[in-house]
């Protein structure tokens, strides 16, 4: 536990310091892309070896539903009864802005694909950030209801699986095609195949933050790994300059003070 926001913080200190630790946060849309906003980022770009689980149920559910970053446009609560103007934020388009190393989402009542997703983050090395899309059924009930609901949830959910096409829907019948530069969805059939469809690659950047904009209405929501990516860890090259700076000369306190320009004060 820490203050509000500041986990990412927290768990810089704790990993620099003892980087034998598995360090885990779990987080809430308010509290990370709010107050923790600013440490989030630092965290992601950083890339300390920490693990993020970021549960998402748009709404503040612990202060009893307030808005919170990740609520839509309109949205009315306690504190929007005239409805939000705010425009929401991606929390997945937001991490690979901040270029993490390893990027995911789920679902909490999709408990076999979770475990999966948890288990892929837990082994990479880097910081892994994990948006995990959650019902708050007292304050936004319903929020993901087209991605957790047996009549519509295979209908509106692309599971993304490394170097396989993106094809989705109860009867595995559509597909994501690149046209123009521009994502479509696609009747499979008639002359249109899985070879025409996107193939996801989770080292590939820029093919990430694409997949991330699909979302309802036009599109379903993806699911899974969007990006994992090799990067040094920030923990460390710091441990590396604490050795370097220790095996030299032993540093003189007074010098130091008298290096450069100095001024007595009478």
């Amino acid at each position: 536990h820490s203050i509000h926001g500041r986990a990412p913080a927290i768990a810089t200190g704790l990993k620099t310091s003892r980087p034998d630790l598995s360090v885990w946060v779990v987080t809430g849309d308010g509290d990370a892309l709010s107050i923790g906003g600013n440490h989030l980022i630092h965290i992601l770009r950083r890339n300390l070896d920490v693990n993020i689980l970021l549960f998402n149920n748009k709404i503040y559910g612990l202060t009893k539903g307030q808005y919170s970053p990740t609520s839509e446009v309109g949205k009315v609560t306690k504190s929007t009864p005239l409805g939000s103007v705010d425009h929401p934020f991606d929390p997945i388009a937001l991490a690979l802005g901040a270029e993490a190393s390893f990027v995911a989402r789920s679902v909490d009542v999709e408990t076999r694909h979770l475990q999966e997703i948890v288990r892929r983050a837990h082994e990479h090395k880097g910081t892994s950030f994990v948006e995990i899309l959650q019902n708050c059924n007292v304050f936004n009930d319903g929020a993901f209801a087209d991605v957790t609901e047996k009549a519509t949830k295979a209908d509106h959910t692309l599971v993304l699986e490394h170097g396989k096409p993106l094809v989705f829907g109860r009867d595995r019948d559509k597909g994501i095609r690149l046209r123009n530069f521009q994502p479509e969805v696609v009747q499979l059939g008639d002359g249109v195949g899985e070879a025409d469809l996107l193939v996801h690659d989770e080292t590939n950047p820029a093919l990430a933050y694409l997949i991330a904009r699909l979302g309802p209405p036009h599109f379903p929501t993806p699911i899974g790994v969007f990006s994992a990516v090799e990067r040094p860890c920030y923990e460390d090259a710091l441990n590396q300059q604490v050795a370097a700076a220790r095996a030299r000369t032993p540093p003189d306190l007074r010098a130091l003070f008298n290096r450069g320009d100095t001024w007595t004060v009478g």
